[in-house]
């Protein structure tokens, strides 16, 4: 079960930003993706994280999609709206944008490209956190960020009022037990950010998921998530081997890549990628494709039985 008294739990989709043919955000096309995911049971969605690649965006275009994201969604889940950025005051921008739009939650991840150490994304945290009034949440993306580690983030969430939880995608399953046993000081509450991870995190008494697969299958893990909330803890690793079977498959491609091969395959086509695919990529994506439509269309009656 998610901790007692988390302050927030479930299943988020990290969703794709669309965009046409001249790299301006395809809003019609991120209506369908948001109906799409809602439609299909998750909690909420997530904007501006690296599924839907914010660094490729300008703070205006960050700023209106955070606002009419909120309209689209019209109170049908919560909208977490990442406000990451290079520098402190485009992010401080972003969240008060995204705050005065409505977002639910603001999602805030460490700087990127250049490389700092752990005291300086702890005064990032703190500042941006301590700028607004809407709950925040850390966000841990290692891979393409600047990384906080375990005890640095346990300071923040201990210390700072309005960081109530914390996304990690480290993909590390050793920051799984500490961070749930850290709640014995405060409570706040954590999601995983790696679908890998994604049984284990909630076998440590995680409170869910910001996923990334469930922009285009959230059927699965929506699956995964309730079986095992429910007791079913043998469907849910089944659910898991699925996943990890997936998975193998969409990061052969960088990941906005396979998560927008999987849309179109799920009947939303989505545009142009940010760069111009090579033969080897489109042959790539071409398998992808050929392979998820044999994978999902049995997976998909599975879910639906």
């Amino acid at each position: 079960m998610p901790f007692p008294g988390s302050p927030f739990s479930g299943v988020f989709a990290a969703v794709i930003t669309p965009i046409d043919y001249s790299g301006n955000i395809d809003f019609a096309t991120f209506d369908r993706v948001v109906d799409f995911v809602m439609d299909r049971g998750v909690d909420g969605i997530v904007i501006g994280g690296a599924t839907a690649e914010y660094v490729h965006f300008s703070v205006k275009d960050r700023s209106d999609l955070a606002a009419y994201a909120v309209r689209r969604m019209n109170g049908r889940g919560k909208v977490i709206a990442g406000v990451g950025a290079s520098s402190i005051y485009s992010t401080l921008q972003l969240a008060r944008c995204a705050e005065d739009a409505g977002s639910d939650l603001l999602l805030i991840p460490m700087p990127y490209f250049f490389r700092y150490e752990q005291q300086d994304l702890a005064a990032y945290a703190e500042a941006v956190a301590n700028s607004v009034s809407a709950p925040c949440l850390l966000y841990n993306l290692p891979s393409f960020t600047n990384g906080l580690e375990v005890d640095t983030a346990i300071r923040l969430l201990e210390s700072v009022p309005n960081l109530i939880g914390m996304k990690d995608s480290s993909g590390n399953r050793a920051n799984l037990d500490p961070l749930a046993h850290a709640r014995k000081n405060r409570n706040f509450s954590l999601f995983v950010g790696d679908d890998d991870l994604l049984l284990a995190a909630l076998q440590a008494g995680w409170d869910g998921v910001v996923s990334g697969i469930a922009c285009f299958m959230p059927e699965l893990i929506r699956a995964l998530y309730r079986s095992f909330r429910e007791g079913y803890e043998d469907r849910a690793l089944s659910y898991q081997k699925s996943l990890g079977e997936l998975i193998e498959h969409v990061v052969r491609l960088p990941i906005p890549w396979g998560v927008r091969v999987g849309l179109a395959v799920r009947g939303i086509p989505n545009g142009p990628m940010h760069l111009p695919p090579s033969p080897g990529r489109l042959r790539q994506m071409e398998e992808l494709r050929e392979w998820l439509n044999r994978w999902s269309a049995r997976s998909v009656t599975e879910l639906s039985k």
